[in-house]
């Protein structure tokens, strides 16, 4: 029972970050919508908020970097796995009116006010996607260093995408990346 609670509060916090980011949402908010008591909280999360975000941000990162390995191994290239991929964004966007699940920027855009232990966090998601995609470009082709230097152009490219589908509430950025995006990844 212990780790069903401490998945649920991960569960809704998470929700909660994404919506209102880091700084919107108050520990009062989280213990209510999550019905647990103070004490509760903090038998689970002694150090606070912050370290309920980095937990919140582990889930998503593994959420986020599952889908990307799926999609990377099902399909023969990087293009064609990047083309899928962001089409499914493009999916969930227009059924959902959001793809939240799939970057945790909204949860951190408060990124300066942030712990050293957060910004890691982060970071290594981004690491890990970047991981994803340079050995895919090199199963492809590339080189190590032009497959290191595209992962990180895609992983910067996908998210500013989703970051603008989700500012300008509609998903044509990301419907233009799934057309343009992959004819960066042909091997000449």
């Amino acid at each position: 029972m212990e780790q069903d609670t401490k998945s649920l509060i991960i569960d809704i916090a998470t929700s909660l970050f994404q919506l209102k980011g880091y700084m919107g949402v108050g520990l009062t908010e989280i213990i209510k919508t999550c019905n647990i008591s103070k004490g509760s909280f903090y038998h689970h999360f002694p150090n606070g908020k912050e370290e309920l975000l980095i937990a919140c941000l582990q889930s998503i990162s593994d959420a986020i970097t599952g889908d990307i390995k799926d999609f990377f191994e099902r399909y023969p290239t990087a293009e064609e796995a990047t083309k899928k991929m962001i089409e499914k964004l493009v999916d969930n966007f227009e059924r959902e009116g959001t793809i939240a699940a799939y970057t945790f920027t909204s949860i951190v855009s408060e990124m300066g006010a942030l712990s050293e232990s957060v910004r890691n966090t982060c970071s290594a998601l981004y690491i890990r996607m970047q991981e994803i995609y340079s050995a895919k470009l090199e199963a492809d082709g590339f080189s190590k260093e032009a497959a290191a230097s595209t992962a990180l152009m895609m992983t910067a490219t996908i998210e500013g995408g989703i970051i603008l589908c989700l500012t300008q509430k509609v998903s044509d950025p990301l419907k233009i990346m799934s057309h343009e995006l992959p004819k960066l990844l042909k091997k000449i």
